[in-house]
């Protein structure tokens, strides 16, 4: 995408064609626009859009050019952080809201994939949380229980039968949870935005919003080459936030994460290595990520990003990591590379803000885009269209505050991950 390789890598090559959009050129009227062309803005327009509304979506470069296109494509629930620390820092309402919404989230995704008949490779056989050693083990076992009280399709699974689902004898256990799987990410992007226009969305790509203005109850967005009058703006920018809602970018900490991609794999070895398809990640610090594609490629990922001295060094090591996990596969060659951007927060949990009357949006997914990135698109076409009042959302409203030393903390991943990976790669 954009002439770079390492942006969007397999799913570039492999997703089918987004919808034909041209940038913003005059001026238009609407009920809402929507600045932001990943899954938040899409599901949104769509929903909206369904529901009558006249909607007009801006993106500044192309469908999926965020972090919906270059993730790895797992559909999971709920957050990072442990199910009932939701509440705690929430509180209880607030807390088990989001549970509540999150844990149905990645139903959602399907749903819409179903009904629209979105090619994005769907697997719906779960997904892989794998234990590396005790300390592991018994943090899965807490997020088990945790799940379980909740309710939830999870499922603890001994070595033995995660050696059977992986390919691997690398974990001391795993957590099964059959309400998550894979998909491509970019083609889900896409896929959506071809649904969002058939609905009725005007979609403008190349068309990055340079300022906005309030005049009574409208507002006016401006490009570069046209404006678009509204009642409502939602924001769904997230971590490549730019230009009026850069903030949203600056209060998160950007944390590099790159993924490489095998040669489709051999049928006996797509027999042994996940059998399932189940996407997996690990419970290390500087975690791991696998699935496989349709094609039977393997998608290996981790923390840092794939320029300068990093690239050679994250490659380095992902080659010897799966042969560490796989020793059946042997030595590997990567048909794809490419990394993309994490937006943190402090408290790992996603955001709600209110940036002016009738200016709203989510972000802050730390990692966990696909399900809610849908799910609270849909949240904010109910909230605009009435069915949600705002002390009925998901989280509160929060004022946007940079982190401290963020610029320092993000260099700091980036080299620390090297400098992991370095020590790894030569053991």
């Amino acid at each position: 995408m954009l002439n770079d390789s390492r942006s969007h890598g397999l799913w570039e090559k492999t997703a089918p064609l987004p919808p034909e959009t041209s940038a913003l050129k005059g001026m238009l009227s609407a009920d809402v626009v929507i600045v932001g062309g990943g899954y938040t803005g899409l599901s949104s327009g769509l929903h909206l859009a369904e529901a009558g509304s006249k909607v007009v979506l801006l993106e500044a470069k192309e469908i999926g050019f965020g972090g919906a296109g270059r993730n790895v494509g797992l559909i999971n629930a709920g957050m990072w952080v442990m199910p009932d620390d939701l509440p705690r820092v929430l509180g209880q309402t607030y807390g088990d809201r989001l549970l509540g919404m999150l844990g149905e989230a990645p139903r959602l995704v399907m749903e819409l994939i179903e009904k629209h008949d979105i090619a994005c490779e769907l697997e719906t056989n779960g997904t892989l949380h794998c234990a590396v050693g005790a300390d592991g083990l018994k943090e899965i076992e807490t997020r088990a229980a945790q799940w379980s009280a909740r309710a939830a399709p999870v499922r603890l699974l001994d070595a033995a039968e995660t050696a059977r689902r992986v390919g691997s004898s690398a974990y001391a256990g795993s957590l099964l949870d059959m309400r998550a799987g894979t998909l491509q990410p970019l083609a889900y992007a896409r896929g959506l935005a071809h649904a969002a226009i058939k609905a009725g969305v005007s979609i403008h790509t190349s068309s990055p919003v340079i300022a906005t203005e309030r005049d009574g109850s409208r507002w006016t967005v401006k490009t570069k080459s046209g404006q678009v009058t509204a009642d409502w703006i939602i924001v769904a920018t997230d971590a490549y936030s730019t230009g009026p809602w850069e903030q949203v970018r600056c209060e998160q900490v950007h944390l590099p994460y790159f993924n490489f991609a095998t040669a489709p794999l051999s049928d006996n070895l797509r027999k042994s290595i996940l059998p399932g398809r189940e996407g997996c990640w690990d419970t290390k610090e500087i975690l791991s990520s696998f699935r496989m594609d349709r094609a039977g490629r393997l998608v290996f990922g981790s923390v840092g990003a794939l320029r300068n001295t990093g690239a050679a060094v994250h490659k380095s090591w992902a080659k010897r990591s799966l042969k560490r996990l796989f020793p059946q596969i042997g030595d590997v060659e990567f048909e794809y590379e490419w990394y993309g951007k994490i937006g943190m927060t402090d408290n790992a949990l996603p955001r709600f803000h209110r940036f002016a009357p009738n200016a709203v949006g989510f972000s802050g997914y730390n990692g966990r885009g696909i399900a809610p990135g849908t799910v609270f698109g849909r949240t904010l076409a109910h909230h605009i269209l009435g069915r949600i009042a705002e002390a009925d959302l998901p989280l509160p409203v929060t004022d946007l505050r940079e982190p401290g030393f963020r610029a320092l903390k993000e260099m700091w991943y980036e080299a620390g991950a090297q400098v992991a990976h370095f020590a790894d790669a030569r053991f």
